[in-house]
């Protein structure tokens, strides 16, 4: 019965609408009807700027940690890796659930990277850390937010399987679904940068100004 509340509790923190409290509180709009229409981070940097975006970004991330945390109001799990990794798996998986389907903002979210990612943060730091590196050299590279997603999403299942070999098995066939969710959440985008029309987020614009300049 506790750990069902706590799965519940971990939801309702996924369903804090950040880009849309974000949206409304400092540009009277709502980020949903622009864009993608997705209420997620890179929506956010796409259409209120990198600056936003990054606030969107980090306490959609602190969402993932916190609801994985709640395990700790169950210190009979502490002593069980193999319960432990289960809640925990379950907790964050609840509040991505929340920020995909949010409760506070008509079931209408975002696609859940930045909360997911929170999420492994809490439970494996290390491949977590791997993967945010992923994420920041594609998007360095590219300034596509989404492709950067993606990647990182796909690395996670090499660094689980791979490079550091978890034996823990629900580990292994979290990162599989996981890589899986992400490529089936940002098709329109893989469409977009195949056809090369997927919007960049305006990172980096003065290192793109100075380029064009010498052009």
């Amino acid at each position: 019965m506790k750990e069902i509340l706590l799965i519940i509790i971990a939801y309702f923190i996924g369903s804090i609408p950040t880009a849309l409290i974000v949206s409304k509180s400092f540009f009277g709009v709502d980020i949903r009807d622009y864009g993608s229409g997705n209420m997620g981070a890179t929506n956010t940097f796409r259409i209120l700027g990198s600056k936003y975006g990054t606030i969107v970004m980090i306490f959609d991330i602190l969402k993932g940690v916190s609801a994985v945390c709640l395990f700790y109001f169950l210190p009979s799990y502490l002593n069980d890796e193999w319960a432990r990794t289960n809640l925990m798996v379950g907790l964050g998986l609840s509040a991505v659930m929340g920020h995909v389907f949010p409760a506070f903002a008509q079931f209408r979210g975002g696609k859940g990277v930045a909360t997911l990612f929170g999420m492994m943060l809490a439970i494996q730091p290390v491949i977590a850390a791997s993967c945010v590196g992923v994420f920041l050299l594609v998007l360095f590279f590219t300034r596509y937010v989404s492709l950067s997603s993606i990647l990182a999403g796909l690395f996670l299942p090499i660094c689980v399987l791979w490079i550091w070999n978890d034996d823990v098995v629900v580990y292994r066939i979290f990162a599989v679904l996981v890589a899986a969710m992400i490529i089936l959440t940002h098709q329109k985008n893989i469409k977009k940068i195949l056809r090369g029309n997927e919007s960049r987020v305006p990172i980096l614009k003065y290192r793109d100004r100075r380029r064009a300049r010498r052009k």
